[in-house]
Parts: C-alpha cells; sequence; structure tokens
C-alpha cells in the first residue's frame, strides 16, 4: 500500500489494481471534466433537493378543475362521507387554490392545494413553476410498450427503496453507488477553495449526494459539534496532555485503520473549518412559527430549521470560498395509505411554509439578493394511484413537482397535464401515471444552468441520451 494514501478513493482505487482493475484513466476523466466545468464557474450558484419522502399524493398537490376534470376528480376521490380523500372546491370553506399559469392550456384550469397557499403566491410571483408527471424513466414509454414490457423500464416500480434509488441515482437500492446530485459535485468541486463543503446533506446520508469521488458534509440542526473531549481534560488528563486526538487519527500500515484514522481527522478539520465560518456571518433569521392547519397549533416546523441551516451555509460562501454547492433537506411522511387528508394537510403546509421561509432568507442574505443564484426542487419517490383504499392511497408512478428561484421561469407548468381520471393512455393501473418526463430530463434542465456541458450532462445522467428534448426550459 502507497504510504500517501489519505481517502477512499485511493484506497477503493488500489483494491481495484490488485483485483486486475484500475481507476486511473476515469479519475483522470474526471478530473478533466471538472476542471473545464469549474473554469466557468465565477459567480455563485446552489441547487437544493427537497426530498418528500414516502410519495407524495400529486392529485391533491396540483388539481385540473375545469368542469369535466373536477367532476371526474370528485366521482373517484369522494368514495365515502366518512373517508372521502377529496379536496372542497375553490371558494368553499378551506377550498383548493386556483393558480393561473402564464401559457393556457386550451380548456383547462387548474388549482392547488388548500395547504399551499404561500407556495401559490410564489407562483403568481413567477418564482415557482410546476414539472408535470415526471418520474423514474429509462427511455420514453407509451401504455403499449409497458404492458408488453417490450421497452426497459424502471426495475422494481412501486418499491420506496428502489424508487427512490432511481430518482436519486438513476439505479436501484442494489446497484446504485452514487446519485445524481454527487455526481454535479464531483464535477464542479474543483470551483471551490474547500472541496469538502462542495455537497451537504441536512437529512443524513444519502445516496443522492454520494459521488464518485467528492464525498458530502452531513450536518444536523442548526449547530456542527465538535467530537467530544477532543480538546479538554479527558479521564483526570489535563486538556494539554489530552491524548485522544493523537489516537483517534494516529497513522496506521493497515489500510482500513488508516483510512479510518483519514476520515476522522477529515471530519475534524472541516467542522473546525465551518465553525469558524458560520461564527462569522452573523446571524440568519429564525423561521415564523409553523401553524398546524388541522389543529391551529403554532410549532417549530423542521424542514424550514433545515432550510435555515442550508441559508447559514449558503451566507459562509465566501469565507469557504465556495462557488457551487449541492444540498439535501428532506421531509418524511408522505406515504399516505391512511388519513391522507389530515395528515398530507399538515405536510403540505410544511413544504409551503419552508420554502417561503427559505424564499425570503435568500432575498435578503447578508443584504445581497441570491435568489437567482439558488434553485429548490421537490422530489420525492412517486406519486400515487387516483384512485382511494377508502382513507389514502397506494404506491403510483408519474406525480408533479416545483421549482423555485430567481432564475426559474416561473408561474408555468411544465410537462404534459395528464387526463383526470380512469382508463387514458397514461394509466398503469388505478390511475397511476405513467411518466411523460424524465428525472434525468428533470436534473439535466437543472444541470444545465448550474454550468455543465452536454458532455457533462451525459455522465451524470446516464438516460438522457435516450430522449430528444434534454432541456425542459423552465430554467432562465
Amino acid at each position: 500500500m502507497h504510504p500517501d494514501i489519505s481517502s477512499r478513493r485511493h484506497f477503493l482505487g488500489k483494491m481495484l489494481a490488485l483485483a486486475g482493475g484500475s481507476t486511473v484513466p476515469f479519475t483522470l476523466n474526471l478530473a478533466a471534466m471538472g476542471n473545464a466545468a469549474a473554469a466557468g464557474a465565477t459567480d455563485y450558484k446552489a441547487i437544493v433537493c427537497l426530498f418528500l419522502t414516502g410519495g407524495n399524493d400529486h392529485f391533491n398537490t396540483l388539481l385540473a378543475t375545469d368542469s369535466g376534470s373536477w367532476n371526474e376528480y370528485q366521482r373517484l376521490r369522494r368514495t365515502t362521507d366518512s373517508g372521502s380523500i377529496a379536496l372542497p372546491a375553490a371558494g368553499a370553506g378551506g377550498g383548493v387554490l386556483p393558480i393561473v399559469p402564464n401559457a393556457p392550456q386550451a380548456g383547462r384550469t387548474f388549482a392547488l392545494h388548500p395547504s399551499l397557499r404561500p407556495l401559490k403566491e410564489l407562483f403568481d410571483a413567477g418564482r415557482v413553476a410546476v414539472l408535470a408527471n415526471v418520474g423514474t424513466l429509462i427511455q420514453p414509454t407509451t401504455l403499449a410498450q409497458y404492458k408488453a414490457r417490450s421497452v426497459a423500464t424502471p426495475p422494481r416500480l412501486f418499491s420506496h427503496n428502489d424508487q427512490q434509488a432511481m430518482w436519486q441515482s438513476s439505479q436501484t437500492e442494489q446497484t446504485a453507488s452514487a446519485g445524481w446530485g454527487g455526481r454535479l459535485g464531483d464535477i464542479m468541486a474543483s470551483a471551490n477553495g474547500n472541496a469538502a463543503f462542495t455537497s451537504i446533506s441536512t437529512a443524513g446520508n444519502v445516496l443522492f449526494l454520494s459521488g464518485r469521488t467528492v464525498r458530502q458534509y452531513q450536518l444536523s440542526g442548526t449547530s456542527t459539534p465538535a467530537i467530544n473531549n477532543l480538546g479538554g481534560s479527558l479521564f483526570g488528563v489535563t486538556a494539554s496532555a489530552n491524548p485522544l486526538r493523537q489516537i483517534v487519527t494516529a497513522d496506521s500500515a493497515d489500510p482500513f485503520l488508516k483510512e479510518h484514522a483519514a476520515v476522522t481527522t477529515r471530519a475534524i478539520n472541516s467542522q473546525a473549518t465551518l465553525s469558524g465560518a458560520l461564527a462569522g456571518i452573523g446571524a440568519v433569521a429564525d423561521p415564523l412559527p409553523y401553524i398546524n392547519p388541522n389543529t391551529g397549533v403554532a410549532g417549530v416546523n423542521p424542514l424550514a430549521v433545515q432550510l435555515q441551516t442550508v441559508a447559514r451555509l449558503i451566507a459562509s460562501r465566501n469565507a469557504l470560498a465556495i462557488k457551487r454547492q449541492v444540498f439535501y433537506v428532506s421531509l418524511g411522511g408522505f406515504d399516505t395509505h391512511d388519513f391522507q387528508v389530515r395528515n398530507q394537510a399538515d405536510l403540505l403546509a410544511r413544504v409551503a411554509h419552508a420554502m417561503a421561509y427559505f424564499d425570503g432568507a435568500m432575498a435578503n442574505l447578508q443584504g445581497a439578493d441570491l435568489r437567482k443564484q439558488v434553485t429548490l426542487f421537490t422530489a420525492s419517490d412517486f406519486g400515487r394511484t387516483f384512485t382511494s383504499n377508502g382513507d389514502g392511497t397506494d404506491h403510483g408512478w408519474g406525480s408533479h413537482h416545483f421549482i423555485m428561484g430567481g432564475a426559474v421561469k416561473g408561474k408555468d407548468i411544465y410537462g404534459s397535464m395528464p387526463v383526470t381520471g380512469l382508463g387514458h393512455d397514461l394509466d398503469v393501473g388505478s390511475g397511476s401515471l405513467l411518466p411523460t418526463t424524465s428525472v434525468d430530463q428533470y436534473g439535466a434542465t437543472l444541470a444545465s444552468w448550474f454550468g455543465l456541458s452536454a458532455s457533462q450532462i451525459a455522465d451524470v445522467f446516464p438516460n438522457i441520451g435516450n430522449f430528444s428534448i434534454r432541456n425542459l426550459g423552465f430554467m432562465g
């Protein structure tokens, strides 16, 4: 083992070499791609993935409200008086919120869930767009092809773990090793003075931010806690003689112990660097209290706290010499097989509250308006069925999502809004939607805005070559 090995990439490269393989050609190619992309990264840009874990019911998030669509919606979702999952009409108490896209769709009107009023305001202001019926696809697929199994489709559809992995990496849980957020970080990391803070998660270790070379930095809450007792007295030993740091970072001839020490050393150094940068930025305003729409009780919205942490990290970009960052935040609970009306109302209210808070934070971050430089997008395991199981819905496929930011061409619905009902040419069963737009197209549009070239986008999104449209046009 070479004596100066200090990273997992080097270690794995050595192991592959022993097995008869080599990572050198790939590493050199990736470095060249990253340097080329980073050369043009003179400004700051960030992408924030907001993952709605569990599979959000998009049919109650964005609704078609023209008379034909609304009547069919009510017929299929008003199952019983006690178990109906249909929402009230616009104008009724707690009714849906009409929106008017810039590009009208003949004969159709639309509305958002009643809990999404802050998002409606952002949509009307032109800073939020909707992408309709997006989901995991290998290639464009028709219903006939899906039923005949004549083209490649994502494996293990309707499985939480596998479809989360497909959304985040274009591969299943069993085969995925790097997510497309991490692959973006791989290419753009050389633009950053401190690559350790290229990819950051506030929701634990996630596939989305796992890179081939770049490691994700994980934060919990709003602080950057250090290893306990690392610099103070320990078991009667004075601080000056405390041996803990030496023990946990000691070099070793054993490759696993060596790698463990390298990881620990990086963690210690990164924590010290980030703590110092955050200490110098001043305060970022706390989110206002969140009001639960079901109970009227005010409280703390954990999702808004995650986005406050992201805002603080963005505020420290100059101190850390950062030009490109990818973030991941998440909110769970969207697997609404039961109690959907109550639970989704609360969940979507949290989403709208947190997104509106983040928009405001970016509008005046240390006196600067960064909304054109920061883009947030939503994602989820999958959509859900149109039919109800009585009090909720089951796992689906395609779904509708939001994109927010000053660079977003907002107040529009992109993609193809499906027919409301059952038995149409996108219904794969129980109203579950066959996607008309792929996650690769969604991500490629964001990556193009981020500064990647066509060849770099093809490296990040392995299926993008199967689609004729590779930029969906929702970014300026």
